[in-house]
This record gives C-alpha cells, structure tokens and sequence, in this order.
C-alpha cells in the first residue's frame, strides 16, 4: 500500500498539525503535499520528504498568502498523485479537492469545513482589518471559493471528523456521513501535581476565544489568574486586566505542563470543535471550567472531570467560579480520563482505520458507492 500524505499547509504548530506529524510516524516514507512550507514556523517534519505546490514558490507567499486564496484551489489540484493507492488528506479548507486516480482511495480527516466559507463567513469579512474596497470583493470571492469547496467534497471517499461537534458540520455542510476519531494528544508531557492558588487560561490570544471574559470575571473576584499565549488581543487584554491577573507570554510544552498541573483549575471559555488545551490539562490531574458547548462537552465529564458554563458571558463564568470547590476534585480519576485520547490511541485508531477502508476498497466497496454505516463504524473506533 502506497501512501501519500496532504495537509493544507505548513505555516504554523498546531492542532491540525499534530494531528499530520502522528501520520508522518505511522507512514515516514510518505512524501507530505502542501500549498507551502515555512520551515521556521512549524517543527517535526525535518526528515519528511515535502512537496509544495507552485505558491510555495512565490517570494511573499509565506507572509501574505492571504492574497492567494483565488490560486489555491488550483494549486491544491496539481498535486500529483497518480502514483499512490491511498491517499490521506488532513484539512480544514483545501486538501481535500486533490485529484485522485479512480483506484486510488481518498480518505480526509476534517478538522472542521472551512470556517470562513460556511460558519463564520461575515465575522471573517467584519474582522479583517482592510479597507472598504478590498472587503467589497471578498463575498464574491467565498462564494467561488464555496462552489468549489462544495464540488471538491465529492472527490473523498471517506470522511473522518475529530470530533461529533464537526461531524454534525460535516453532515449539514457537505450532506455526507463521516467517522469520528479524536486527534492526538501528548498526555505523556502532562502529570500530576499539587493545585497551588491559581487559576490559569491560555492560547492563542484571538477574538472568538473570548479571554475577555475570563478577564473581566477575575477582575471582579480579585483572584489570581495566569493567562499564557500570544496574540492580536493581547494589548487589549493587559489594558483590562488588574494587578491579580499575570500574562506568561508565549510558553514551552514544558512550561505548559507546569502551569496546568499546579493550577486550581483551567478556564475554557470559547467555542471549539474539539479543544485540546482542555484535554491536556485533564492529562495534568487539573479540573476544567469551560462553555459548555462545541467539543468540549465530548472531552470534560461534568462533575467528574470538570464543570461547564451555559452563557458565554462573564456573568456566567463568575457564577461557575464562585460555585467551583478546588478541593473537591480526585486529580488522579482526571488524568485517567485523558489517557483514552492519547497519541497512541490516536495511531492505532487511524492505522486500523486506513486499513480496514483500503480492504474494502479493493473489493469494489466505498462510501461513494453505499451508505456508510456510521453508529457500526463508530463502534468499530471505541
């Protein structure tokens, strides 16, 4: 079985890109596809054999490849593929729509469907911070990029979600049925430790992940909070924050692990398709208090492994907090909980996965051709 890897690109660490680098280890021979690579920004694939397209190749392509948009489609197509039986797809916009022989089995896993095409269109346009002019010919631009998004998903045999949250995505976007494998966690960096007075939130320091919140509930509780990351917001956040609330700055994976394991308990107060920063800090023995919406509810046990907020508003979260009992919670029971969504969990999962469609595929069975059988399949992955 020859195998060929397609990610959209390579520009930065995370989720997405874990869940490429567990497919790099399960298939080191296999050459990885993408848009473009930028070396500096991304680490684990320096023994992968990485074919760009033609927009790797354009001087300002790394920085600006925002101005690309119109050519990726096109350029996702030229990948070459003819010579692979499998070909494995990791996405979230265009990886998928590569052309395949029709011998060749198409599996994608999906991060979710693009966001700036069909869930968060205007807030995309409202945010982006150009002129009048520019932003007039953006909606005829997503509505192209969205026919051909819409067409390129004919082009998968089989999809994979990672998680139910993009799974019922998947089905109201594409109308097409997929499997659900959660992406990969390093539970093993995480361990145990003491809870000492803090309470600790972090990421990438974006709008829609709504630190805000947490910062305006801490505020008013005078509690101390570490917040790590970095990000657009993180000016307007430090102008709000009181002298209780500490901003960390961009951390290690060690640093990380750190802040989670000695933390009274971790804030997720946005909307995710899965969140992994949650599963790592129930991987550090540390209760999460989260919006409980989105993947999270697929990941955190309330009252068991956590507690979850209704309204994402900081009324609410100050509620949840001022409820919450650091003192309650087995830390050991929280990190074996994590472990079930490990990377080893991860690897086997999709090997056997893989292997089972390509099996089927060479009898003449594939999703194109019968209804997939989602709850026997999703039995099948527990």
């Amino acid at each position: 079985m020859k195998i060929a890897l397609v990610h959209d690109y390579l520009a930065q660490d995370g989720g997405a890109e874990r869940v490429l680098k567990a497919f790099h280890q399960l298939w080191p021979e296999a050459p990885i596809f993408v848009l473009f690579h930028d070396k500096g920004k991304v680490d684990g694939f320096e023994d992968a054999t990485v074919k760009q397209s033609f927009i790797g190749k354009i001087p300002f392509a790394k920085k600006r490849y925002q101005w690309l948009l119109p050519w990726m489609p096109i350029a996702t197509e030229r990948h070459n593929l003819h010579d692979f039986d499998v070909v494995l797809s990791s996405t979230s916009a265009f990886a998928k729509g590569v052309l395949t022989r029709p011998d060749t089995l198409h599996i994608s896993y999906c991060h979710t469907p693009t966001r700036y095409l069909w869930t968060d269109t205007h807030e995309y346009i409202e945010d982006l911070k150009y002129n009048r002019i520019i932003k007039a010919f953006l909606p005829p631009l997503i509505h192209r990029l969205r026919l051909w998004d819409r067409m390129s998903i004919d082009r998968v045999d089989y999809f994979v979600a990672n998680s139910n949250t993009v799974r019922q995505r998947i089905q109201k976007y594409y109308r097409r049925e997929s499997d659900i494998i959660f992406p990969p966690v390093d539970v093993d960096l995480f361990s145990v430790g003491d809870a000492k007075d803090y309470y600790v939130t972090g990421g990438r320091l974006v709008p829609y992940k709504r630190f805000d919140l947490v910062v305006q509930a801490f505020n008013r509780l005078g509690w101390p909070l570490k917040i790590f990351g970095s990000g657009p917001e993180l000016a307007r956040l430090r102008k709000r924050a009181r002298f209780n609330i500490e901003f960390v700055g961009r951390v290690t994976e060690t640093e990380k692990a750190d802040l989670l394991r000695h933390a009274r308990a971790f804030i997720h107060p946005q909307l995710e398709d899965l969140g992994i920063t949650p599963i790592e800090s129930m991987a550090s023995g540390t209760p999460v208090i989260a919006y409980g919406v989105g993947g999270v509810t697929e990941t955190v046990l309330p009252g068991k492994t956590g507690v979850f907020f209704y309204r994402q508003n900081w009324e609410e979260l100050l509620d949840a907090l001022l409820n919450f009992d650091p003192h309650a919670w087995d830390r050991v029971h929280i990190r074996d909980h994590a472990l079930k969504f490990s990377t080893d969990s991860f690897k086997r999962r999709v090997r056997r996965y893989v292997e089972d469609r390509y099996e089927e595929f060479q009898q003449g069975l594939n999703q194109c051709q019968m209804p997939l059988r989602f709850e026997e399949r999703r039995k099948e992955l527990v």
